[in-house]
């Protein structure tokens, strides 16, 4: 049978960029959005201008938590495969705002499930986040590990997401997998993260923040190696038959602490950054190390372009975007 795809968050980085790639492979695919003003809608709308030139894809702006507009939509078009990839994001945006994160996250999919049950859609993939793992004290996190030390409103809505997903499993046998994004980055990335609020700092000789004295560590994960991951993902749990609740890392296990990823931008601008260096904030991990074995064992592929590669690409998009 073939796939009635819906993509939520359509607008947004992750879901702009793996929407662009099953229409590049010939698929169809419906894809909401409520075209929120948390960042620029500009961005958004340009994403949206350049998925609308395939023929087979088709948008239409719609909140998840309105629940009667979203049965009566998926009912319409009888979609029967959901991306889930639309969410409240941002840690420091949630230790002012965590109410938006409760309705955007916990209710909106909570939405999507009980619909799925009514409408006895057996398939997701949704997008949960590598904040997920806390305080944990090991270096290097992997799916098995215990989470149930979150230290933000953010990470407790992505971690419910998962919990909710295995109640689902085991109560209407929906299958699921879960995806713990590890710091995703490149062209057309969100305004608010770290690469281009630094970019946008070098380029312009804004002073900007770098928190915990700069010596934060992360797992940078290039937007095509996420967007080949999920999409190989999606080929093999589309057509398998098992009964599944999984949880997989997207990461490219090679950490990079902040300081040379500023230096990467800036060597990439040919300008000096100007940075305030900052204590450790609330809510904040000071390192995420992806273990991607699970993902590579599932799927013979993993992460694998290098931040300074990466870099490059998202700087050249960067000077032309904001010529």
């Amino acid at each position: 049978m073939k796939e009635n795809i819906l993509i939520t968050g359509v607008a947004g980085f992750i879901g702009f960029s793996l929407a662009r790639k099953f229409l590049e492979n010939n698929y169809k695919i419906y894809g909401i959005d409520n075209l929120n003003n948390y960042y620029d809608k500009k961005l958004k709308f340009n994403r949206l201008k350049i998925l609308k030139k395939k023929k087979s894809f088709y948008f239409k702006k719609l909140d998840l938590k309105n629940y009667k507009d979203l049965e009566k939509y998926i009912k319409k078009y009888k979609i029967n495969f959901i991306i889930h990839l639309a969410a409240q994001a941002g840690v420091r945006y949630s230790l002012k705002n965590p109410h938006t994160y409760i309705d955007n996250n916990i209710t909106a999919f909570l939405n999507i499930l009980e619909i799925m049950k009514k409408r006895k859609i057996k398939k997701i993939i949704y997008a949960s986040s590598s904040s997920v793992y806390g305080k944990i004290k090991n270096k290097i996190f992997s799916e098995s590990l215990d989470t149930s030390s979150q230290i933000n409103i953010y990470a407790v809505s992505k971690k419910t997401n998962e919990l909710m997903a295995h109640a689902y499993h085991d109560l209407y046998k929906i299958n699921s997998i879960g995806l713990r994004f590890f710091t995703v980055y490149g062209p057309y990335g969100r305004p608010d993260m770290s690469l281009y609020i630094f970019a946008d700092g070098i380029r312009n000789l804004k002073k900007f923040e770098l928190f915990n004295n700069g010596k934060m560590v992360r797992d940078f994960t290039y937007i095509d190696d996420v967007v080949t991951s999920v999409f190989k993902l999606f080929k093999k749990f589309s057509i398998s038959k098992k009964k599944t609740c999984n949880i997989f890392n997207i990461g490219t296990s090679s950490p990079v602490r902040l300081k040379k990823y500023v230096k990467l931008i800036s060597d990439n601008l040919n300008k000096k950054p100007k940075i305030v260096l900052k204590e450790l904030q609330k809510g904040d991990v000071k390192s995420t190390i992806s273990n991607s074995s699970k993902l590579y064992k599932y799927i013979n592929f993993k992460p694998i372009t290098k931040v300074d590669e990466g870099i490059k690409k998202f700087v050249t998009w960067f000077t032309v975007y904001y010529k």
